[in-house]
């Protein structure tokens, strides 16, 4: 089954992407979510217009999106963590407070584009990657230290 995407789905597509999905998914989770609608010839008619009006506002997003990478991939964030005697930090860094961290130092990047590599459960330097734009990503480190 083909859908259209009407937005941003993790692992599947981007906004106003054709993608082939099974069936079931489709009917059963996209469609009645407004994540997606079916693709028929009409529906993939009005995808193709609505795609002309936005490539010239995806260009300005892009640029804005490289303008941020640029500078987060210069950026090495530091964050406090309670630690214990052995080294290991009581509960874990998480992708909220690598954002609230980013918005302090006046970038805006939703926690939800935030990808952390490894499991932070000590003190050390991690890579934190942030997906900007479908074209677009930018890794950077956060050094988790002890408060």
């Amino acid at each position: 089954m083909e859908v259209i995407l009407k937005q941003d789905v993790k692992g599947l597509g981007y906004k106003y992407d054709v993608v082939k999905v099974k069936p079931g998914y489709g009917r059963n989770y996209l469609i009645p979510q407004g994540i997606a609608t079916i693709a028929n010839k009409s529906t993939i008619k009005e995808r193709n217009e609505n795609v002309k009006q936005a490539t010239f506002k995806q260009e300005k997003l892009k640029n804005d999106a490289e303008a941020l990478a640029n500078n987060l991939t210069s950026l090495t964030l530091q964050l406090g963590a309670k630690v214990g005697e052995s080294g290991r930090i009581f509960g874990a860094i998480t992708t909220l407070q690598v954002a609230d961290a980013l918005k302090a130092k006046g970038f805006d990047v939703d926690r939800r584009r935030l990808e952390i590599k490894a499991d932070i459960k000590e003190v050390g330097t991690y890579t934190v990657e942030a997906d900007l734009h479908r074209e677009v990503k930018a890794e950077f480190s956060i050094v988790v230290v002890a408060e």
